[in-house]
């Protein structure tokens, strides 16, 4: 299905859903989000107790277990379209788990290696790179979007003001929908 037959939410979540599966068999399952972890853990040289890998495997955790609740399946995978469905329920039902600030930060913390509370140009291009293995020229492009304010550096508001746009934005020049490239 091509992005002018459907929303523009639905391309972005296939597009986390191939981005997820990391051995391609076409579902997602727990050892995605742990692999998911891991590329974060080993990118920044975290070891598995210090309190931003352990608040990244607790979200990934809690993040796949609502993905499932949300599925309403029996199984521990999800197809594409079930994780679409899923996603799209999740995010908006913040009873439990509030994905997109709960996630961003957790993510924010680990990239943000200095703790000054923004990501510099530097930091983004080592999560593209050593997270997301993406090396596309235009790649960096999200990182002048996502600075809203224009002051060089992406602050914690901007980033989590970018996932929310990220699951919840129809507007495809939004910066949030250009995490997975652009739309």
């Amino acid at each position: 299905m091509t992005t002018t037959m459907q929303d523009l939410i639905t391309t972005k979540l296939e597009r986390n859903f191939d981005a997820m599966d990391a051995n391609h068999d076409g579902y997602v399952d727990w050892s995605d989000y742990q692999k998911l972890g891991d590329r974060y853990i080993q990118a920044y040289g975290l070891s598995r107790d210090d309190r931003r890998a352990r608040a990244l495997q607790s979200f990934c955790q809690i993040y796949w277990l609502e993905l499932l609740r949300h599925a309403g399946v029996d199984g521990d995978r999800l197809t594409k379209d079930q994780f679409v469905t899923a996603n799209r329920l999740a995010v908006i039902d913040t009873s439990r788990l509030n994905i997109t600030d709960g996630g961003g930060h957790a993510i924010f913390d680990v990239i943000d290696v200095d703790g000054d509370n923004e990501i510099t140009k530097d930091e983004f291009a080592r999560f593209l790179r050593d997270v997301w293995k993406s090396e596309a020229p235009d790649a960096m492009d999200a990182f002048t979007k996502l600075d809203t304010d224009g002051d060089g550096a992406i602050s914690r508001y901007e980033f989590i003001r970018a996932i929310r746009e990220h699951f919840l934005s129809s507007d495809p020049d939004a910066p949030g929908s250009l995490f997975f490239g652009r739309v």
